[in-house]
């Protein structure tokens, strides 16, 4: 059975994408490990591991519902416009529906509505998800990226659609970057998850999105852990008082740390460009502790 693992942060730039790639390359060298990179509107997995966007393979389209009006059995009862609650389906001074493509949700309930079955069921693209097969170092694992179009402001069905795929595809281990924050689209990144790896900072922003995400993960009665990064940048840690509140274990404290930052300008992750480090080190014990509870 497959083991889920989701590396998720709160606010953006805690450095759950720097854990997330150095923890599944980390545990590639004793596990067969899928790393989804869920985090739709800039995903960056493959930048830290020094590929480009073109280098991503196996692309699949990521579509929704669009509703296509057919006016010749339109009766322009209106129903369909009153039915849309993303007012997605406005209706003109003739009467007829006009549908607003990026207002749609794809929800499909005006063609359920419709009495005369005027509405016909189309297809928008919003997306795509690759799957790349990667060797890095010594150590190989599979890549899955989800990456929503420009302009779109749906995420959700990319990240939906990017988690199914990584999961049909993995066999051992999988590890999601989710994105930032504590919305939905996180939420659907830590459900069925084994193990969630929160990634925080000792700030007071850090402490409070750090408690948004543990009261996901306890809602959905899922074990999670705690990993502290740049722990040393602040004389107080606000983030004390959530582990506490939350009986949280503190797997990871990592410093600011220069060798960090280098691997990170070069696109080299730390267990492959420093493996000797201290730095690295504390990914290769997290990556144990992970293998024996998972």
């Amino acid at each position: 059975m497959v083991k889920k693992v989701v590396v998720t942060g709160g606010k953006g730039g805690t450095g759950k994408s720097v854990v997330a790639v150095n923890l599944a390359l980390a545990l590639a060298k004793v596990r067969e490990v899928v790393l989804a990179d869920e985090d739709v509107e800039a995903p960056n997995d493959h930048i830290l591991m020094g590929l480009d966007y073109g280098d991503l393979r196996n692309k699949e389209e990521v579509c929704v519902a669009l509703p296509f009006i057919d006016v010749s059995k339109c009766i322009k009862c209106g129903l369909c416009g009153k039915i849309c609650s993303e007012s997605a389906i406005v209706i003109t001074k003739e009467g007829l529906p006009l549908v607003i493509p990026r207002l749609c949700s794809g929800c499909k309930a005006c063609i359920y509505a419709c009495p005369t079955k005027a509405i016909n069921e189309g297809k928008r693209v919003i997306g795509y998800t690759y799957l790349t097969p990667l060797n890095i170092g010594d150590v190989g694992l599979t890549l899955v990226t989800g990456v929503l179009i420009e302009g779109e402001e749906r995420s959700y069905p990319v990240v939906i659609a990017t988690d199914e795929r990584a999961k049909k595809y993995a066999k051992d281990i999988l590890i999601v970057d989710t994105a930032p924050g504590s919305n939905i689209t996180v939420a659907a990144s830590i459900n069925e998850a084994n193990l969630v790896i929160a990634v925080t900072e000792p700030t007071p922003l850090g402490a409070h999105n750090l408690e948004l995400v543990l009261e996901i993960a306890s809602d959905l009665g899922i074990e999670y852990w705690v990993v502290l990064n740049r722990s040393d940048i602040a004389p107080q840690n606000p983030v004390e008082k959530v582990l506490d509140k939350y009986k949280a274990r503190l797997v990871m404290k990592i410093p600011y740390s220069m060798n960090i930052l280098e691997s990170y300008i070069k696109r080299e992750p730390i267990v492959v460009y420093k493996p000797e480090t201290n730095e690295a080190r504390m990914f290769f014990s997290l990556a144990k502790e992970v293998n024996e509870v998972l």
